[in-house]
């Protein structure tokens, strides 16, 4: 039943993204950055329906009273593909920061690149972290919230890593409450694969984090609650699964 799911949700995706070929060109013409957000919405919407109904893979929120009306730094962890479609829907009008090579998928590299995301070319160094800097103050200028997976990569589920520095870079330059997200998407998703297993994601925002505080502070703060948060999303998935069996 998984491979039938995984062969039957790629060909999906793939004409579901078509579609959005011949609004590439009015999306052009407008030029509205906010017109070409809302196309990826509708298609972010589009791919987590057919994963609902195909692969049996739905998703639920929790702590919605911690996010904020106003713009803010979300920093998540990341683990798939999933979190990169989905967050465009659950956090409209989100700037992302984002690799570089995202820009080169067909179609989809288009829509990010109109939309337009914060684009980091990870072999750039120090240039690379002014672009970033840049670019996020201005996507806070334009009223837009941030987000950042700082673990630099997708990890398993249970894996741990060093947030890289890019986030505190962020948290000076936005000036914004920081609001920690943990997901348990990997179990569910299989990372650089197609592999899709049902069941229920739970996407979790924590407490805000104030602006201004200590360096040290704050990246120990921010990674211990998105850790532990994960780790518990992770274990509880595991035991309704266990439960089912």
């Amino acid at each position: 039943m998984l491979r039938l799911r995984s062969a039957v949700f790629l060909p999906l995706l793939f004409l579901w993204t078509a579609v959005f070929l011949p609004l590439m060109p009015l999306a052009a013409y407008k030029n509205d950055p906010a017109t070409t957000r809302r196309m990826a919405r509708i298609w972010g919407r589009g791919v987590l329906a057919v994963l609902r109904t195909i692969g049996g893979l739905d998703h639920r929120e929790i702590g919605l009273e911690n996010k904020p009306a106003t713009p803010a730094l979300y920093v998540s962890n990341h683990q798939s593909a999933w979190e990169t479609i989905a967050f465009s829907t659950l956090l409209p009008d989100v700037a992302v920061v984002l690799k570089e090579e995202l820009y080169k998928i067909p179609v989809f590299g288009w829509f990010l690149r109109r939309s337009p995301m914060i684009a980091i070319d990870r072999a750039g160094g120090g240039s690379a972290m002014k672009k970033m800097y840049r670019e996020a103050r201005a996507a806070v200028a334009d009223g837009r919230s941030l987000l950042i997976f700082p673990e630099g990569t997708r990890r398993t589920p249970d894996e741990y890593g060093e947030f890289h520095r890019g986030v505190l870079l962020l948290y000076k330059a936005a000036d914004l409450p920081v609001i920690p997200v943990a997901h348990n998407a990997g179990l569910f998703w299989i990372a650089r694969t197609f592999k899709i297993w049902p069941g229920i994601i739970t996407v979790s925002y924590l407490p805000a984090i104030p602006p201004g505080l200590p360096d040290d502070e704050f990246m120990s703060r921010v990674q211990d609650a998105i850790y532990t948060e994960r780790d518990r999303l992770v274990a509880q998935a595991r035991d309704i699964a266990r439960n089912a069996t």
